[in-house]
């Protein structure tokens, strides 16, 4: 008889990295994961890179690895995609681009180009926005701003005038634009429906609302003295007014989340949540930002077909999702190929994420919570399958606050832990995984806070399901083949990822 509830347990950002004092994970008391890697079947899975459909060396992230997982194959990335089409020339040809182009040329208009400048490929990189302005040089247009969204996050926290420096030299290269502000993207890439940090970066793009500085350079420099970050940099303005009536933009981040709010505020009619102006655009978003968007795409999403969430569905099961606020849209959108609607049988339960600032401030996060939902939901014997998401690891990681992670840390390691010993209560298995370290390596090599995701392994543990052997070269691809094995289900051929379990 097979056993049931098969649970899916997601540490955000709980990465296998070295023994050393810039690993939370190593320097927090984590007795019951401790207890766990020595008793059940542990190994580790590769979460970046090719292994997740990256480019190699690429450091995972929260989007493509729930993708991954929820598909069973490896999920070729935007990012890959749209390098690729750089170098075979398709990008050069591309429709959307050219009609951008074309209509800034008709009306005798500007070219804006929004997006993260950064190299890290999470949700941005500078040579999409060069192979743009070379583009707008064969196409004989040099009427062209830049409006620079600075890092931080996935890149040191203080690293912008390296990234500038990459895109400067592409203008200089291409004699065609300028960078014309400068925000970081705490406010223009917000996600959270905090909306007035959308506010103040839409005022800037569109109505010419910031400080006032002579160049980029000066502008980092002035953010700086003022003690903002990248992450946090108030819009500075460069000679930049706002925008005129049939200008023309392309947003050239490849990801999506973290696009919409500003998206939406700046093509939809009928958005509400602050004032703006109305103005006939042309709006032109990278990759596919949400449905019925009032603009083009440049890179529509292609479909797949038999990934998790379906094939449990057609086979009757009943399964759960949940997730805080933070990682709720991993473990429903991103995990169901980007399907908002759940399947059928799918039941979701959301906790709200804390109102603070930042993480660190509450390291702990709604992990409790979710905590407390689980455990109901596995002793109400009414899921076959439970997929959940932690997101301390990941979250309270970027901060870059050591201390505050090694709490996270020790959260999870508690929560987690109940969460299994229910299912195990109940008969059931639990997988615990993770999506992309983190916490693992929260320092540089020159001991300043290292705030973004690795590419190191995740660990992967089977509890529950008697003394198996694992593989040891497995990917995020291959949990759903597992999971499907442990189900006595029969892995459709859509799904190319193979189970962990050694024969």
């Amino acid at each position: 008889m097979k056993k049931r509830p098969i649970c899916l347990i997601i540490r955000d950002g709980w990465g296998k990295g070295e023994n050393n004092d810039a690993n939370a994970i190593y320097k927090a008391r984590t007795p019951f994961t401790d207890h766990y890697e020595s008793a059940y079947p542990t190994t580790v899975i590769a979460t970046s890179g090719l292994a997740v459909g990256l480019p190699a060396g690429y450091q995972g992230n929260s989007e493509v690895g729930h993708l991954n997982i929820g598909a069973g194959r490896v999920m070729y990335q935007s990012l890959t995609r749209i390098d690729k089409s750089v170098s075979d020339g398709d990008f050069f040809t591309n429709k959307a681009f050219l009609d951008a182009i074309a209509h800034a040329k008709k009306y005798n208009s500007t070219l804006h180009l929004i997006g993260l400048v950064q190299e890290e490929g999470v949700h941005a990189v500078t040579r999409h926005c060069v192979a743009l302005l070379k583009l707008c040089k064969q196409q004989n247009f040099s009427n062209v701003l830049i409006h620079a969204l600075t890092d931080g996050r996935d890149t040191p926290p203080r690293s912008a005038l390296e990234h500038l420096a990459l895109l400067q030299k592409g203008i200089d290269e291409t004699g065609v634009g300028r960078i014309a502000s400068l925000i970081g993207r705490y406010f223009a890439m917000d996600r959270d429906k905090r909306w007035d940090r959308t506010e103040l970066a839409y005022r800037a793009i569109m109505q010419g609302q910031g400080k006032a500085v002579l160049g980029w350079k000066e502008g980092i420099a002035d953010a700086y003295s003022a003690g903002e970050n990248d992450e946090f940099i108030k819009p500075r303005l460069i000679n930049y007014k706002g925008i005129s009536e049939n200008d023309a933009f392309i947003f050239f981040n490849f990801r999506f989340d973290r696009t919409r709010q500003l998206t939406m505020a700046i093509v939809e009619p009928t958005f509400k949540e602050f004032s703006t102006i109305p103005h006939k655009l042309h709006f032109t978003v990278m990759t596919h930002y949400y449905d019925n968007g009032n603009f083009f795409e440049a890179y529509p999403e292609i479909p797949n077909t038999n990934i998790l969430g379906e094939v449990l569905s057609k086979n009757n099961l009943k399964q759960l999702r949940s997730a805080e606020t933070e990682k709720f849209a991993h473990v429903t959108f991103f995990f169901n190929g980007l399907r908002n609607d759940p399947f059928p049988g799918e039941d979701r339960i959301l906790v709200n994420s804390p109102k603070v600032a930042t993480y660190d401030l509450k390291p702990e996060m709604s992990a409790f919570e979710v905590r407390d939902k689980l455990v109901e939901a596995i002793k109400s014997d009414k899921y076959d399958v439970v997929i959940c998401n932690f997101a301390n690891c990941d979250m309270v990681g970027h901060t870059g606050v050591f201390e505050a992670t090694v709490k996270a840390v020790e959260t999870i390691d508690t929560c987690v832990h109940d969460v299994v010993e229910s299912a195990l209560a109940a008969g059931g298995i639990s997988l615990v995984c993770a999506d992309h370290g983190n916490a693992e390596q929260m320092k540089l090599a020159d001991g300043s806070p290292m705030t973004s995701h690795t590419t190191n392994p995740v660990p992967l543990m089977i509890i529950g399901a008697g003394n198996l052997k694992l593989r040891s070269d497995g990917t995020l691809a291959d949990l759903a083949p597992t999971m499907l094995e442990l189900l006595e289900i029969k892995q459709p051929a859509e799904m190319t990822g193979k189970s962990m379990i050694v024969k």
